[in-house]
C-alpha cells in the first residue's frame, strides 16, 4: 500500500486500544465515502480549499470532483500527461479522517465495529470486548497501481497462497487467500493509474469491485463487502477512441472528469512557483558557500510562456501534450545553471539570468514529442523550433514587463561601438562593471518585481541582461553568440 507523505501524522492517535474501550468512547462505523463527503462539506462550509495545492482547476475540475465525491461516485480523471491527475488523486486522502480504528493485525484494515473477514469474526468471538484495536493514519489509507500489460488479477484482487495450503488449510478455506492491492486498501482510496493499459481480462476483475463491492478469486465466493473509493486516470484518446476500456467498466464509474493544462498564464506561473524545487539547490551560507538560488519573476514568466507556446506549436504532437513537468524541470535547470556559475565564478548569491535560459532546450527536448519526429535522427529542426519558441517567450515577457519603459539611456552606451560581454560563467558584478552607471535602473527593477530595498548587484545584473536581450529581440541592439559567450552591441 502506498503512503502519502504530505499528510503525515500531526498528532498522536486516539486512546482506545480495545473494542470495549472503543464502544465506551462512543465510536461509530462510517463508510469511506460518507467520511469523505462529511469532511468535504465541512471544508466547503468554512471556506477552506477542498483540494489544497491544486492550481488552475478551481473553477473547472475541482467543482466536478466535489460533486462526484458528494454523490459518492467512483470517478475517472481524463487528461493528457502532466495535467496533475495523480497529484489530484493523492490530495483526496486529505479528506479522510485523521485517524481511524482498525482491528489490530487485520490485513483488510477492518473497522472493529464492522468486521468483514472470517479472521476478524473469529478474533472478536475469542477476545470479546478485549479485542485489540489499533489506529490507522489517513496517509496509510491510500493504495495505487500503475496499470501495465503484465498486471495480473492476483496483483489487484488476490490469489490462493500455496504456503497457507501447505500449512494444512483446505483449498475451500477463505483464509488460504493472499489478498491483492485492492482488498488491502479496504476503508481507503485506491487509484488505478493509466487504466487503458490494463488488459481487458484484468479490467473484468474490477467490475464486482465497482458495483457489487465484493471480490472473486479462482472460483472462491469470497463475500467481502469492500469499503473504498476507486479512482482511475486515463488519457482521453485511449479511454474514448481506441476501445481499450471495456464498456461495462466505463458504465460502472459514477463520474468522468476532464482535466486540462492551466488556462491562464497566471496559473502556469503559480504552478511553477509551487512545484519547482529551486530553493533546495543551495544551502544556507556557511554550509556549501552560497545561498539558495534566486529565480527572478521575469524568468519564471518566460518559462511559463515558453511552455504554453510549445503546447500551442503546430510542430508538436497535440495528442501527446506537454507535461507540467516540462516547465518545472526547465525552471529547475535555470536555477541549477545559476548555482553552477556561482560555484565556478565565486559568487555567493546565485541569481538566475537570461543567459541561463538556453540550457532548457537540450534538457527538455526529450519531454516533447514532435508531430514529424523520427523522420531523420540527425535533424536539428526540433532544437531550432524550441530555441525559436524560447526567444518568442522572452520577447513576449519583455513587452509585457517593460513596455513603455524608456531604455534609451541603456542604448546610448553602445552608440560609440562599445560592447558588453556576457555568458553563462560571467559573474553579475563583471557584467555591471562593463556598463557603469545605468539610467532608470530602479524603475527597471520595479517593473521586474524586485521589492524596493531588497535590490542586490546580482539582481541588478539579471535585470540589465534581460533589458539587453529585450532590446536585441525588438531589433534595437545587435547581439553575437558564440558557444557560451554572448556579446551585445556593435
Amino acid at each position: 500500500m502506498a503512503e502519502v507523505t504530505d499528510v503525515a501524522p500531526a498528532q498522536t492517535p486516539p486512546a482506545p486500544t480495545t473494542l470495549g474501550a472503543l464502544r465506551a468512547d462512543g465510536a461509530a462505523f462510517r463508510p469511506v465515502k460518507a467520511e469523505i463527503r462529511a469532511n468535504l462539506l465541512a471544508r466547503l462550509g468554512t471556506g477552506e480549499p477542498s483540494l489544497p495545492g491544486i492550481v488552475g482547476f478551481e473553477d473547472t475540475v475541482v467543482p466536478e470532483v466535489e460533486r462526484a465525491l458528494i454523490a459518492g461516485h467512483d470517478l475517472v480523471l481524463l487528461g493528457e500527461r502532466g495535467q496533475g491527475k495523480t497529484r489530484l488523486i493523492r490530495t483526496l486522502v486529505g479528506l479522510l479522517d485523521e485517524w481511524t480504528p482498525v482491528l489490530a493485525g487485520s490485513e483488510l484494515n477492518e473497522h472493529p465495529l464492522n468486521p468483514v473477514s472470517v479472521w476478524a469474526h473469529r478474533q472478536i468471538a475469542e477476545h470479546g470486548e478485549d479485542t485489540p484495536v489499533g489506529w490507522l493514519h489517513r496517509s496509510e489509507r491510500f493504495g495505487e497501481k500503475l496499470a501495465t500489460p503484465d498486471t495480473s488479477v492476483g496483483d489487484l484482487i488476490g490469489d490462493v497462497d500455496p504456503i497457507k495450503v501447505a500449512e494444512g488449510r483446505t483449498l475451500g478455506d477463505p483464509e488460504t487467500v493472499h489478498y491483492g492491492l485492492v482488498p488491502r486498501t479496504n476503508r481507503g482510496i485506491f487509484s488505478v493509474n493509466e487504466l487503458p493499459d490494463l488488459a481487458e481480462r484484468i479490467q473484468v476483475a474490477l467490475l464486482n469491485v465497482l458495483e457489487e463491492r465484493d471480490i472473486q478469486i479462482r472460483g472462491y465466493r469470497v463475500r467481502l463487502p469492500l469499503d473504498l473509493l476507486l479512482v482511475a486516470s486515463a488519457n482521453p484518446e485511449d479511454y474514448t477512441n481506441r476501445g481499450r476500456i471495456i464498456t461495462p467498466l466505463k458504465d460502472r464509474f459514477g463520474a468522468e472528469v476532464r482535466t486540462h493544462y492551466p488556462l491562464e498564464l497566471a496559473d502556469e506561473i503559480r504552478l511553477l512557483q509551487q512545484e519547482a524545487r529551486t530553493s533546495g539547490l543551495g544551502a544556507p551560507s556557511g554550509h556549501d558557500g552560497f545561498d539558495a538560488p534566486v529565480v527572478p519573476q521575469h524568468l519564471v514568466e518566460i518559462v511559463a510562456r515558453f511552455t504554453r507556446l510549445v503546447r500551442e506549436s503546430s510542430h508538436v504532437d497535440q495528442r501527446s501534450g506537454v507535461s507540467a513537468r516540462f516547465a518545472i524541470a526547465g525552471l529547475e535547470t535555470v536555477a541549477a545553471s545559476a548555482v553552477r556559475r556561482a560555484a565556478i565564478a565565486g559568487e555567493t548569491r546565485p541569481v538566475a539570468r537570461v543567459v541561463d535560459l538556453p540550457g532548457i532546450v537540450p534538457a527538455s527536448r526529450g519531454k516533447v514529442e514532435f508531430a514529424d519526429s523520427g523522420s531523420d535522427p540527425d535533424d536539428d529542426r526540433e532544437t531550432e523550433v524550441l530555441e525559436h519558441l524560447l526567444r518568442q517567450a522572452t520577447a513576449q515577457t519583455f513587452r509585457a514587463r517593460c513596455g513603455g519603459l524608456d531604455l534609451t539611456g541603456l542604448q546610448e552606451h553602445f552608440t560609440g561601438g562599445e560592447t558588453v560581454e556576457s555568458g553563462e560563467l560571467v559573474p553579475g558584478a563583471a557584467l555591471l562593471g562593463q556598463l557603469g552607471t545605468i539610467p532608470r535602473l530602479a524603475e527597471l527593477l520595479g517593473r521586474l518585481g524586485v521589492p524596493e530595498g531588497e535590490e542586490s548587484a546580482e539582481q541588478a545584473a539579471a535585470a540589465v541582461e534581460f533589458a539587453l536581450e529585450g532590446l536585441y529581440l525588438t531589433r534595437r541592439l545587435a547581439k553575437d553568440t558564440d558557444g557560451t559567450r554572448t556579446v551585445y552591441g556593435a
